[in-house]
């Protein structure tokens, strides 16, 4: 099953970790990725430790557990680019409008390319 199928199809719990340009790592609660252009995957984030740590080190893993099973992937992950405030980042926030949200803060739609991905448990490569 194809990563965008899957993270539809699949409930469960996901952490992103980064770390900064000293290698100190920062991990995060993160909803689903979204499905972007061009095979992207798409992270909304605020001006916090994540957000600050994939400006100065692009690379990153998202470790999703699936509800219930000790299955999920471990997805492996480069920064290419970034939104801030943007119309499609507030089109993907269900629970805010733009005008609400960007005056209280700055959001980040972070587009992420992806390296590869393991099994939870494991050192099997999937993709």
């Amino acid at each position: 099953m194809a990563l965008k199928e899957y993270f539809g199809s699949v409930k469960g719990s996901g952490v992103l970790s980064t770390a900064d340009d000293k290698g100190v790592v920062n991990s995060a609660i993160y909803a689903t990725p979204y499905p972007l252009e061009n095979d992207l995957f798409g992270f909304i984030m605020k001006a916090r430790k994540t957000h600050e740590n994939i400006v100065v080190n692009p690379s990153a893993c998202y470790l999703f557990i699936e509800t219930g099973k000790l299955e999920g992937k471990r997805v492996y992950l480069t920064r290419v680019k970034e939104e801030k405030n943007s119309e499609l980042l507030f089109s993907l926030l269900s629970h805010c409008k733009h005008e609400e949200c960007a005056a209280k803060e700055d959001y980040y739609l972070v587009y992420f390319k992806v390296d590869k991905v393991l099994e939870l448990v494991g050192d099997k490569e999937i993709i």
